[in-house]
């Protein structure tokens, strides 16, 4: 979309503040009225004042001249505030926007999205935005005004003159056209380098322990510099172009203005032109050319609005993938059910399908294992049944409901999932425990930590349930993470619970107590598990086998141990965990990781 109509559109921002704005529209014409007024009184007090030597003239003119300066003054102040108070207002709506729709965006977008871009897209391309909206856009109404009115004065004084000083205007538009337009690119170019070192530093901020470890400051400064000096040239380019185009304003200006005053001398000395309206002509001329000039400096501040209501849009204008729709049926509670039913899966952008033909599915209240070797699809297929993807073909069934005839909150209101990587908040431990239900009592919350494992190491902190986690739960361990994740979607009493390869964090110890409560947590839910340790798979009613994205077997531990090369395989390696696995005689398995016999 062009710059200019995304900044045409970043105005229906302030459509609910339509009375602030006409306000400021009202007194930037009353702040140009004054100023178009005050030439005619300083050409009157010039003829009929001093060149007649009329005291009592030149008092009322003077104080005609400072009442114009007072009124001019109180209306600028009162367009400066309701244009504050528009431009924060709808920067607030701005932000709220882009924020709900990155929110409801589908896990795709985010997929190929860099947080460091939308960081700066809701922060410093809003700001940029509001500063036009606040400012900009007043200037442009203002100096639009100005130079109207100052011409239609010019021609009605004197059409020699005004035909004269008009001529350098069609040059100076040109320029501002150029100028303009090249700006525009370059401070596209500009925001975007700007999100790509925010990119980098928002890594190395949520990565710093990982760099420490590896001694590689030296790399990531180097990456950072790198991307700092991209940004830095591209600051300068700008500052090189408008440094050469406002010079080169500023002459043509001053050329029309040096030649009004050489032939409107002459038409003084002829006496076709008295010394007050020279006076006046020369105060209109500096008015027409003031717009001009400010037009210049604010076409800066306008390039880069531009620039940024264009990136914001992109935003705004994104496609939700997973749609729902207008009909869909709202389920208060799921039986747990689920059936896959000839599943296939392609990522938007990609050429391959990532999930081929899956066709499974898991009765109400058991527990099924996903087991595959890195890359099968064991976490993409998981992701399809609270419909985070669509599928590309086929369809996932829960209850005998097609999810996507289902409301995605009555959907995944009845479906926890517990990712590998687990995601805290900053806050308190029972914040982040009672996430899905803010609600809960404290005894609540204690219950699912007892039964994640969590409560005892909990209990041994200062604060207790009030302990705050920071960042991301930076002060926790990973294993302590994992637990409170767990804990977290049992708070819910899912119907349907997802757990990602929910142990691999956690120590043998936890994972052994984990295991034996385990019982407790799948009681009365069905349960799927992406599994790397072999304890965990041991106890599901059924293991569904994946390979490259295709089921190849399913069945339980010992049948699939009895019969699958590839099964025992990725027991005897993924899976194993300190525990002996009897493959199949004919088939040859990789040496037991050392520790692990």
């Amino acid at each position: 979309m062009p710059m200019g109509k995304s900044l045409l559109r970043s105005l229906r921002f302030m459509r609910e503040y339509r009375l602030a704005v006409i306000g400021a529209v009202m007194a930037v014409l009353a702040a140009s009225a004054t100023e178009l007024a005050a030439p005619q009184i300083l050409r009157q007090l010039v003829d009929e004042g001093i060149v007649l030597g009329n005291t009592t003239y030149i008092w009322y003119a003077s104080a005609a001249l400072v009442t114009l300066a007072l009124l001019g003054g109180a209306a600028g102040f009162l367009q400066g505030h309701l244009s504050a108070k528009v431009s924060h207002n709808a920067a607030f709506n701005m932000r709220n926007e882009v924020f709900g729709k990155v929110q409801r965006l589908s896990f795709s977008y985010h997929d190929r999205a860099e947080t460091g871009q939308l960081i700066t897209r809701v922060t410093s391309d809003v700001d940029l935005v509001r500063d036009f909206i606040g400012g900009g856009l007043i200037q442009v109404i203002s100096a639009v005004l100005i130079l109207i009115g100052s011409a239609v004065f010019l021609i009605s004084m004197n059409l020699t003159l005004a035909i004269i000083a008009l001529s350098v205007f069609p040059a100076t538009i040109l320029i501002l056209y150029f100028f303009v337009r090249k700006l525009g690119t370059m401070f596209r170019r500009f925001q975007q380098q700007l999100a790509r070192l925010n990119t980098v530093l928002q890594e190395n901020v949520a990565g710093v322990r990982v760099v420490r470890s590896f001694a590689n400051e030296e790399f990531e400064h180097s990456r950072y510099q790198a991307a700092n000096q991209e940004l830095l040239n591209s600051g300068l380019e700008i500052r090189r172009s408008i440094a050469n185009a406002f010079p080169l304003l500023f002459s043509v200006g001053s050329f029309g203005l040096a030649v009004v005053v050489w032939i409107g001398t002459r038409q003084i000395v002829e006496g076709t032109l008295t010394v007050g309206e020279l006076v006046a002509f020369g105060s209109y001329l500096a008015l027409m050319l003031q717009p001009l000039f400010v037009l210049g400096f604010g076409a800066q501040q306008i390039a880069r609005a531009g620039a940024g209501a264009q990136r914001l849009f992109e935003i705004l204008d994104a496609e939700i993938e997973v749609q729902e729709k207008a009909d869909a049926v709202h389920l208060e509670k799921l039986n747990g059910v689920v059936v896959f039913d000839n599943v296939y899966l392609r990522y938007p952008g990609d050429d391959r399908d990532i999930l081929k033909g899956v066709s499974f599915s898991v009765e109400a209240n058991t527990t099924v294992a996903i087991v595959g070797a890195t890359g099968s699809g064991k976490s993409t297929l998981v992701n399809l049944i609270a419909r985070y993807y669509d599928v590309s073909q086929g369809a996932v069934h829960v209850d005998g409901h097609d999810v996507r005839d289902l409301t995605l909150s009555s959907l995944r209101r009845n479906i926890a999932v517990v990712m590998q990587e687990p995601v805290l908040f900053s806050g308190s431990i029972r914040d982040n425990i009672a996430y899905g239900r803010p609600d809960a009592a404290l005894d609540e919350v204690e219950t699912a930590a007892s039964l994640a494992q969590a409560h005892e190491f909990i209990s041994a902190l200062p604060d207790g349930y009030a302990t705050e986690i920071g960042e991301r739960g930076v002060k926790l361990s990973g294993g302590q993470r994992q637990r409170i994740a767990i804990a977290r979607a049992l708070l819910v009493d899912p119907k349907i619970l997802v757990l990602d390869d929910s142990s691999a964090s956690v120590d043998p110890i936890t994972e052994r107590a984990l295991q034996e409560s385990l019982e407790t947590l799948v009681g009365g839910r069905t349960t799927i598990v992406i599994a790397s340790r072999l304890s965990s798979v041991r106890l599901a009613d059924r293991i569904v086998l994946l390979d490259e994205g295709q089921i190849v077997d399913q069945g339980t531990h010992d049948e699939l141990l009895g019969r699958s090369c590839l099964y025992a395989e990725i027991a005897s390696t993924q899976l194993a965990g300190g525990s002996t696995v009897d493959a199949p005689a004919y088939c040859k398995l990789p040496p037991t990781p050392e520790g692990e016999s």
